[in-house]
């Protein structure tokens, strides 16, 4: 059974935590070193997102514009994150600046006032859609939303090969990750530090998450799985330190650390697994699958699970083989025959969801999705080889090679995710028929 009122406080989560993914994407993209937004630009987008988050609030939350000051200020606090760069002293580590006790709580009262102003705007564009919306749902989307930008930005730390910009962890060059002053964030280091930043972010969110379906959810299998996305977030953040340090060490001398291409390795595809955990949460706590709608009987029901499990099972396989081409530029043969092999399998799937249960909701999707998807990581695929060819850790990657083996990697990922999801979503609609026989 389900419990999510508004006390649950789903409405909040999703509106703070949103807006702050949504404020971080903008940050990391505009200042990336090859772009170099203008800083203006970049905090007037931000401000930007945060007001966004109050107008959808007041649109949309049960709480009306009371709910653009909460989101407001779990935002604003969510944003303490990255605030302590900004104030972090680079003279002395890990201090601040004496007007960080003004700039602290000034930044949590803008925030709420920005974000309560966009509420009022929010409020006029309320409709009736605002009562019935699933809040734990969307702050389920949210966390997968903000997991996926955690793998763009991993994929552009291995892509501009800086996975050990940064010598030590879990501090930065001594000084505590929260604390090291943005203003050396230059190059190299750049890619490694946001990393980790928003790695912090995704294992908030993660945690939050858990509690918050603990709270309106009693479902011992959901709540279950909950905990396994902690542990697994809690594991990738120690995978990727120590594929960094080889061992627990504060040292920052780089003769004291030991890095591993193994563990980089695991820690990439681990990361993938993590994100359809998260997907499939998602789709445990959709409206749908908690509705009383019956599972449908089919002859092709054995077959759809079979064939999704293996999908499943084979996409993990591919990804293990990408990223060992990404690290160490081997099994490039393998990793092209398997992809064949993937490809006639996704197509094979996708086309049964969208073709055999046009009548059953979310399948259809889930199979178009998949289709889309297949033809798109072909392109990039074949884009990947020719800018790289075998040779991908052997030269000085440019922008097209991050760019496009990066893309190539995070299709890869919701490609897996949409299996996930067609696994379950499988399992939930339909059923096997009477019959033994099947498609």
């Amino acid at each position: 059974m389900t419990d999510d009122r508004p006390a649950g406080a789903g409405d909040i989560l999703t509106l703070g935590f949103g807006s702050t993914t949504a404020m971080w994407t903008v940050g990391y993209f505009c200042r990336l070193p090859t772009l170099a937004v203008p800083t203006p630009v970049v905090g007037a987008l931000m401000l930007v997102c945060l007001i966004g988050g109050g107008v959808v609030a007041g649109a949309w939350s049960p709480r009306g514009r009371r709910a653009g000051l909460y989101a407001g200020l779990l935002a604003a606090v969510l944003n303490l994150l990255i605030l302590g760069g900004l104030l972090g002293r680079v003279d002395q580590p890990n201090r601040v600046v004496p007007s960080a006790a003004w700039w602290a709580p000034g930044s949590v009262l803008v925030g709420m006032a920005l974000c309560g102003l966009g509420s009022l705007v929010g409020a006029g564009l309320r409709s009736a859609a605002a009562q019935t919306r699933n809040w734990t749902g969307s702050f389920a989307t949210v966390a997968a939303s903000a997991t996926l930008l955690l793998l763009a930005v991993g994929g552009m730390v291995t892509g501009y090969q800086e996975g050990l910009a940064v010598v030590d962890w879990p501090n930065s060059y001594g000084c505590n990750m929260f604390l090291y002053p943005l203003s050396r964030m230059m190059g190299g280091i750049y890619y490694e530090h946001a990393h980790r930043l928003i790695g912090s972010l995704v294992g908030l969110t993660t945690v939050v998450l858990a509690v918050h379906l603990w709270r309106v959810d009693r479902r011992g299998r959901l709540r279950a799985l909950a905990i396994a996305a902690v542990l697994m977030v809690i594991v990738q953040g120690v995978l990727g330190g120590l594929r960094v340090t080889g061992r627990f060490t504060l040292s920052t001398q780089r003769e004291d650390v030991a890095p591993s291409i193994a563990l980089a390795i695991v820690h990439g595809v681990f990361g993938q697994m993590f994100f359809a955990v998260l997907v499939a949460l998602r789709a445990f706590v959709s409206t749908t699958w908690r509705s009383t709608l019956p599972p449908s009987p089919s002859l092709a029901t054995s077959t759809d699970r079979t064939l999704s499990a293996w999908l499943v099972a084979l996409l993990i396989v591919q990804l293990v083989l990408g990223a060992i081409l990404r690290h160490i530029a081997g099994g490039l043969h393998m990793h092209i025959t398997l992809a064949v092999v993937v490809v006639l399998l996704a197509v094979a799937c996708g086309s049964r969801a969208w073709g055999l249960h046009a009548d059953r909701p979310v399948l259809p999707r889930i199979g178009r999705w998949m289709l889309a998807l297949v033809g798109v990581q072909v392109v990039l695929g074949i884009a990947a080889l020719a800018v790289t060819g075998i040779t991908a850790v052997a030269k000085a990657p440019g922008t097209a090679d991050v760019v496009i083996t990066g893309l190539h990697q995070l299709v890869g990922a919701l490609l897996l995710a949409s299996a996930v999801m067609l696994l379950v979503w499988n399992h939930r609609l339909l059923s096997p028929a009477d019959s033994p026989c099947s498609t």
